[in-house]
């Protein structure tokens, strides 16, 4: 019986081992086939002056009289004879228009100023499907698009906001290029700021992630039980310490952690300014974010003897894929809002057809045009996105003392 156990294993194996390769080839393919023939992503999407009006805070007048004296970026001319503008001419667009109007400069290149700290936003819940990477990577694409300096982590070993910012994890990415290059004990580690890459997007940097990063997970007991101590601390303090390396670079930097409240995920909980807990307003999804709620509780009590203490801006709860018209998940969020208050976002990340579609094209809301899925579909989907991120920009203005 052992030696068939044993063949069993090695089958499974060599089967797993098969598959992994034959669907990993057929990812690159399907990646290739998206992005050719360099098979990297681009941010295809312009923007019309209307868009600008919105995005920007100025009349389509002013951008009608920039193009005719020819001052600004030059923006092309539609099949319709209507001016579009690239995502880059947005970005330098707003460094034009603030060197214009000194007075507005602060609305259209809204930096942090001097005394407002960086503000570290993880996503968080051990439950797959609750749409941590959705969240994550649509506040970090909404930032950017209104002008900050945003640093994404993908601390996942799935990887998927890799993969959402045209990256593919296995071939991609070489040893040594994830956050754990940053924190890890050994002298392999690496300055965090070699492992910063930028992005098709404008003013959103990216560290990669890949199934490198369980090393950390493995690593850190050892390490635990052994006398040896470096500069970056305890595993709890290391991605902190990492993040303050580039503290000057950015304005926010959104965490992506896995579903899982391991030591990374523990670590992000430390690095984190503020948090934001995704729920599926569904009775088995809300019971799951209770159990990770009381983990969280009890390992924060062990961790407070090493001398960590979870302290946090703000912590809200996002409900996340709501459908407006399913009783079941009413009576949920109901339940959320009655026990929980103002620690429930008042928006809601509805569930959409539009947020699908644009996960098969590797988009986010923010880069599809109307074309690509139903306009109506479309429109209430990026409705929905912005004001979950305009609420968790609002909470983050109040931590820096701004009045919008």
């Amino acid at each position: 019986m052992p030696q068939v156990a044993s063949k069993n294993v090695r089958d499974t194996a060599s089967k797993i081992d098969a598959y992994t390769a034959k669907l990993s080839a057929e990812l690159r393919d399907m990646r290739e086939a998206v992005y050719p023939p360099e098979a990297r992503k681009t941010f295809a999407k312009t923007f019309s002056t209307m868009d600008l009006a919105r995005l920007l805070a100025v009349p389509e007048s002013t951008l009608r009289q920039l193009t005719i004296e020819g001052k600004g970026p030059v923006p092309d001319r539609a099949e319709n004879n209507r001016r579009t503008y690239t995502v880059e001419q947005v970005k330098e667009l707003r460094t034009f228009l603030a060197s214009m109007r000194p007075d507005e400069a602060g609305d259209l290149l809204p930096f942090r100023r001097k005394g407002e700290k960086l503000q570290v936003i993880a996503t968080v819940n051990f439950k797959g499907g609750s749409s941590k990477t959705t969240t994550s990577i649509h506040l970090s694409h909404f930032l950017g698009l209104q002008g900050y300096r945003v640093l994404c982590m993908d601390l996942d070993p799935q990887a998927s906001m890799t993969a959402l910012f045209g990256l593919q994890p296995e071939f991609d990415l070489g040893d040594n290029e994830t956050a754990y290059a940053a924190i890890r004990y050994d002298n392999e580690r690496r300055p965090f700021s070699d492992v910063i890459r930028p992005t098709y997007f404008p003013g959103v940097d990216l560290v990669p992630g890949n199934l490198e990063l369980m090393d950390f997970e493995f690593d850190t007991p050892t390490y635990l039980t052994s006398k040896t101590r470096d500069d970056l601390g305890l595993f709890f303090e290391r991605l902190s310490t990492a993040i303050a390396s580039v503290d000057d670079r950015y304005d926010f930097v959104i965490l992506d952690t896995p579903p899982s409240l391991g030591y990374s995920t523990l670590a992000a909980l430390y690095a984190a300014t503020s948090l934001i807990v995704t729920v599926h307003p569904a009775m088995l999804d809300v019971a799951s974010c209770n159990q990770f709620l009381i983990m969280i509780s009890d390992l924060s009590d062990v961790l407070e003897q090493f001398g960590a203490k979870f302290e946090h801006d703000f912590f809200r709860f996002l409900l996340t894929r709501v459908n407006p018209n399913d009783g079941p998940q009413k009576y949920m969020a109901g339940v959320m809002r009655r026990l929980f208050g103002d620690d429930v976002l008042v928006a809601e990340a509805l569930e959409s057809t539009a947020i699908a579609g644009a996960a098969v094209a590797k988009k986010t809301l923010y880069e599809l045009e109307a074309g690509e899925v139903g306009r109506e579909a479309l429109k209430r989907a990026v409705e929905s996105a912005d004001r979950v991120n305009f609420e968790i920009l609002g909470l983050a203005h109040k931590v820096w003392g701004r009045s919008a």
